[in-house]
């Protein structure tokens, strides 16, 4: 990638790399993950790997060409060039591009059944352009029948004998200026490569919008579920209730009717699942205690916090005075707590709900569920600490 990039562009480019880090290490039945970085990435990597707590990753200085870094990734098993752990040298090596963040664990799986038959397995996707050759005159010289041919994607699987052999074998010209891993079974090791029906999600970030469209797909992934957390009294869990009902048409929606002072197991077990998003109603004027409560409750969870999480206090006004307010104070304190809250990856929000015999409530709480679908899909750093009113 040519362009200098900006802060927000590295903050997405370290999401990219941690998201496919996380959908690698999830897969049980995958022992050691190899990452092959740049020399100048390395502590970038590093920090990376630290900060989520991978324990399976091992980080490897990457070589000029694509070639000569999947070779160096090979030499660790096969030569021991690990300088943290052991590691053993496995049957099946899975090759894939960082650059194709939102591989799924059924393609792996495939791909590694058909190297275990074959020796070598990748997976294809259609062509979606026509390719075609010049001549030395700059004219059309042939072009390719569409139908006949695929694309070439990531990953790919092999026996970890025939890939290394065939990498072994490889001229400097091969290493320099090859781009296939399956050419090089079949050229050296005459191993014909089974060829696997890759999923639409394999495309390839390659160009700097490329990273603005990851970007959007990773908090649309976020934003598929919420947990409503409500303390026992009446009105605060019929307001979670009636968001409940507005929101589930749109994202899996867990509610939680708790004492947030005691250790509940339910909303722990939603901690250490896939949910980023937690509204938590109460009807007192200053709660970030509760919201204090949650964090507290994420961080004993330890689960990585790879991705910001979302937590809208909603408060909930019952009180007959038409004109009530948060004082300056409060707000400040808000803002303070949102801040450094924050550099835990997490984005505190706060949300306003009128519960009044003269306020029409349905039509409020649909408010409320517009403002919360907005925020946990747009995960804005930049309001964070802010009172919202639905």
């Amino acid at each position: 990638m040519s362009w200098k990039s900006t802060e927000k562009e590295n903050n997405i480019l370290a999401q990219r790399i941690g998201d496919l880090e996380k959908r690698t290490v999830r897969v049980s039945w995958i022992s050691d993950i190899i990452v092959v970085v740049s020399p100048e990435n390395i502590e970038t990597m590093k920090s990376i790997v630290e900060k989520y707590g991978h324990k399976r990753v091992t980080i490897v200085k990457g070589g000029i060409t694509r070639h000569r870094s999947i070779f160096n990734g090979l030499k660790v098993f096969a030569e021991n060039q690990s300088s943290n752990r052991l590691l053993q040298k496995p049957e099946v090596v899975i090759i894939h591009d960082a650059v194709r963040p939102f591989v799924e664990e059924d393609i792996l799986l495939k791909v590694v059944m058909a190297a275990k038959e074959h020796g070598a397995a990748g997976a294809i996707r259609p062509l979606v352009s026509t390719v075609i050759a010049s001549g030395e005159d700059g004219c059309l010289d042939h072009s390719l029948e569409r139908a006949r041919y695929r694309a070439s994607e990531m990953p790919q699987a092999f026996l970890f004998d025939i890939i290394y052999q065939a990498y072994q074998q490889c001229t400097d010209h091969d290493l320099d200026y090859g781009t296939e891993c399956l050419h090089l079974a079949l050229k050296y090791c005459k191993t014909n490569a089974k060829l696997v029906e890759g999923t639409a999600d394999l495309w390839k970030v390659t160009y700097k919008r490329d990273l603005y469209a990851a970007e959007s797909i990773i908090k649309d992934s976020l934003s598929q579920q919420i947990c409503i957390i409500t303390d026992v009294k009446e009105a605060v869990v019929q307001a979670g209730f009636l968001l409940h009902e507005s929101l589930k048409n749109q994202v899996k929606v867990e509610a939680i009717s708790i004492s947030l002072s005691k250790n509940d197991s339910h909303l722990q077990n939603i901690f250490s699942g896939e949910c980023y998003n937690f509204l938590c109603i109460n009807d007192k004027e200053y709660a970030t205690e509760e919201i204090q409560q949650l964090v507290d409750m994420l961080e004993k969870s330890n689960v990585p916090l790879l991705y910001p999480v979302v937590l809208i206090l909603v408060h909930l006004n019952i009180s007959e005075n038409i004109s009530f307010s948060i004082g300056l104070e409060e707000l400040t304190k808000i803002k303070k707590f949102a801040r450094e809250v924050k550099k835990k990856n997490i984005l505190v929000y706060g949300l306003l709900i009128q519960y009044k015999d003269h306020f029409p409530l349905q039509e409020t709480v649909n408010s409320a569920a517009a403002l919360t679908m907005a925020l946990i899909k747009d995960r804005n750093p930049e309001l964070i600490g802010q009172l919202l009113v639905a």
